[in-house]
């Protein structure tokens, strides 16, 4: 790659001499860090005076209504303003690759903020997916403790054989978080035994130019104990998980655990859950790796809710207690849960760590779930590109997870360690970037395998066709090997008919596959939300700021998503949609107009899923994709991108014409909040958008050079000469006015006055 973006072959084998060494039971240099008793305070909720509430008040009645009728569809709508949220203060560092579904994990201890299928944020905790440990000394010592600073509460109707009945006593004030996405740290420091230092470094597999390990959806967890007493100690560490995807999906019933295949040494639990509310089903697999000095053992179901027969919580909990294991531990052969219980699986990993000695202890929490559903639609994850899209490799993906972990490890720390170490940076600097990277993974994303859409069979019913079609020579040719068998010919038929029914129209949709050329990689398609309250896949507006950290730790994928705007570019839609901001009813994409997202419900498909302005009035989504896309061909030297691109470029811009009403070669906005500032309207000339025009003439001038337009070039050459000396009147002397309408704002600063001058 040129310009300093340099690639790793997806696929190339990396030798030992390669590695760098890491101390996984050491923090990195710099990192985010808590005090697992630390509490802050949640930020204060959204408040609206009287005045303001009169005036939103229509905006607010047509949004309610919209709501209400998007979800009597079975459809989800990007915000509810009425949605209560789950505020607090205690995220980590979130589990698993890019694309593949995430799970958060708060600073104290809690896994949360369940994002493993689209649209989806299930916030709460699920407090019965912890670590724990076990520890005994020769003197008789005992000390036991679940590895989070908070418990549960105690449910009313609780029969005491809950997780409550566990020891959850960790004493928060001597244990320390540290956070470098994509890992962290948690350190024990004499908990629960103060004799020994418990280190957990948790780590998922997001590595720059990697792009099979980094659309994996697992994390490993490698404790290091380090015994500083004067007599050996029996520790025991239990990875407990409850068969749930968040919420209350625990409790719907036909769940089912199953101990895993053990496989050179690894060990371990897949709990397959059967998802309610047409969701594709998961399965989940926690595993621990068996050692010589390791000693792995499984408790395949525990009950922990519910009147249902079986294993409760508090026994599993005190088998551990007594023996260290579960090897004498008589359990019954699981059976689905009962609607109305929750049932989890543990994992029990025991060594004894002789005194002034170190052991280690690897886990993995692997998941299984190719399917992603839209309405009708049907995608598969990127991942299933390696492991198959049955459903059943949740224990290969957290087995080999435990032995390529370290790889992963000396990966990041060659990519994270020359930035850290860079004394030109404040310490500040390159924790915030290195922990802003976690939207990758926790902003909803989605990363496809890149194959079309498979329509669900009961879409086509309404859809009319015959079997009587004039056939192929070669279907001609099977014909004569099936002469005679009238069944198998209708069968034949009929499959031949589905399976072309099946994907969907393609050249209706923002499917930049279609721009790849013959040998080109299809790296998928990649989406991923504007915000978990905020739900527009790719919103355009905003990915120009974000896409800096695509382009550089992800390429192809950028690529990806500017090919998905290029096809767009040339899509139109004429179905109506209503404009929230005045009840209007538009077009939902005019042909030339660049989308402000790529939907929804049915993204790529159905764009425009925002709906408070009419975007294809937008004066700086035009601009924004002009210029991405000539940074991108600079970043990548991708020659071939540029040729297919062009053709939407140029319609992009010929497209903002209509916005120059004096032909001086300066657009104008239009007195409504026609850009990405979406509370602030613009009248004419203006600081932000005429600053991206500006930059965007210049931009398409140079790509029409590129790609050898030289007619192209020069036309937008000259329209780039003539727009800037009217942006130049904007000048007051010290800034740009914020346009030039002489309204009472014209003067104000606008902080991203000159976006344009990347």
């Amino acid at each position: 790659m040129e310009n300093g973006f340099k690639e790793t072959i997806e696929n190339q084998p990396t030798t030992n001499s390669d590695l760098l060494e890491v101390d996984c039971g050491k923090p990195a240099s710099l990192t985010w860090q808590r005090q697992l008793n630390c509490i802050r305070k949640p930020p204060a909720s959204f408040g609206a005076s009287f005045k303001e509430i009169i005036h939103l008040a229509p905006l607010g009645f047509r949004l309610w209504r919209y709501t209400k009728e998007e979800e009597a569809l079975g459809r989800t709508p990007i915000f509810d303003v009425f949605k209560k949220h789950l505020l607090t203060c205690d995220h980590g560092v979130p589990l698993g690759g890019i694309g593949a579904g995430s799970i958060g994990r708060g600073y104290r201890g809690e896994f949360q903020r369940f994002k493993l299928f689209p649209k989806v944020c299930e916030e709460g905790p699920i407090l019965a997916n912890q670590f724990s440990a076990f520890v005994s000394r020769p003197n008789g010592q005992k000390y036991s403790t679940v590895l989070c600073a908070r418990s549960p509460e105690v449910p009313k109707e609780s029969t005491g054989l809950g997780i409550e009945s566990w020891d959850w006593n960790l004493k928060g004030e001597k244990c320390t978080y540290h956070a470098l996405f994509p890992r962290s740290w948690t350190i024990y420091e004499g908990q629960p035994d103060p004799e020994l230092r418990i280190s957990c470094r948790q780590i998922s597999p997001f590595i720059p130019h990697n792009y099979k390990q980094s659309s994996l959806p697992v994390s490993v967890f490698t404790f290091t104990l380090t015994n500083t007493g004067s007599t050996s100690a029996d520790v025991t560490l239990l990875f407990t998980w409850a068969n749930s995807v968040g919420g209350i999906s625990g409790f719907s019933g036909d769940h089912f655990n199953s101990k895993m295949k053990t496989e050179d040494g690894v060990r371990g639990v897949l709990l397959q859950h059967k998802t309610a509310n047409g969701k594709p089903p998961l399965t989940f697999a926690i595993a621990a790796k068996e050692t010589s000095e390791v000693h792995v053992s499984e408790c395949p179901c525990f009950l922990i809710s519910g009147n249902s027969r079986g294993i409760s919580a508090k026994d599993m909990w005190n088998e551990i207690k007594k023996h260290g294991s579960f090897d004498n531990f008589g359990y019954e052969e699981c059976s689905p849960s009962e609607p109305g219980s929750s049932i989890g699986a543990a994992v029990a990993a025991s060594l004894t760590v002789p005194s002034s000695s170190v052991r280690t202890v690897t886990f993995s929490l692997g998941w299984d779930c190719p399917e992603v559903r839209f309405g009708d639609k049907t995608y598969y994850k990127h991942y299933t590109k390696y492991y198959g899209t049955l459903g059943e490799a949740a224990a290969n993906i957290a087995h080999d997870a435990i032995y390529e972990h370290s790889t992963w490890e000396s990966q990041i720390e060659s990519w994270q360690r020359p930035i850290l170490e860079d004394k030109r940076l404040p310490d500040w600097y390159p924790v915030t970037l290195f922990n802003e990277l976690y939207y990758l993974n926790a902003g909803g994303t989605i990363w496809t395998d890149g194959s079309p859409p498979m329509q669900s069979l009961a879409s086509l019913g309404d859809r009319k066709f015959s079997l009587d079609k004039s056939r192929s020579h070669s279907d001609n040719a099977t014909d004569t090997a099936n002469q005679g068998d009238i069944a198998i010919e209708i069968l034949e038929r009929m499959t031949s008919k589905l399976e072309k029914a099946h994907i969907p129209l393609m050249s209706n949709a923002a499917f930049g596959t279609r721009l790849l050329q013959d040998g080109e990689e299809n790296i998928g398609q990649f989406l991923y939300l504007e915000g978990s309250e905020y739900l527009m896949w790719n919103t355009y507006d905003v990915h120009f700021y974000s896409s800096f950290a695509l382009l550089m730790l992800f390429p192809k994928l950028e690529l990806s998503i500017q090919r998905d705007f290029a096809a767009a570019v040339m899509m139109h839609d004429p179905s109506k949609m209503e404009i929230m901001s005045d009840g209007k009813w538009v077009p939902r994409k005019v042909l030339g107009a660049v989308p402000h997202d790529v939907g929804l419900n049915d993204p790529w498909f159905e764009v425009n899923a925002y709906n408070l302005f009419n975007t294809d009035n937008w004066k700086d989504l035009n601009s924004k994709f002009v210029l991405q896309v000539y940074r991108d061909i600079v970043a990548t030297g991708d020659k071939t991108f540029a040729q297919a691109v062009w053709p939407s470029v140029y319609t992009a811009m010929a497209f903002m014409d209509q916005y120059d009403s004096d032909g001086d070669g300066m657009i104008e906005n239009q007195g409504f909040p026609d850009q990405t500032y979406d509370a602030w309207p613009v009248t004419g000339v203006s600081a932000y958008s005429g600053g991206l025009w500006v930059a965007a003439l210049q931009a398409a001038s140079s790509i029409a050079c590129q790609i050898g337009d030289n007619a192209s070039a020069a036309y937008f050459h000259m329209k780039y000469q003539k727009a800037k000396s009217v942006y130049g009147k904007l000048w007051n002397g010290s800034y740009f006015n914020y346009d030039n309408s002489d309204s009472s704002s014209s003067r104000c600063i606008l902080a991203d006055q000159l976006a344009g001058q990347w």
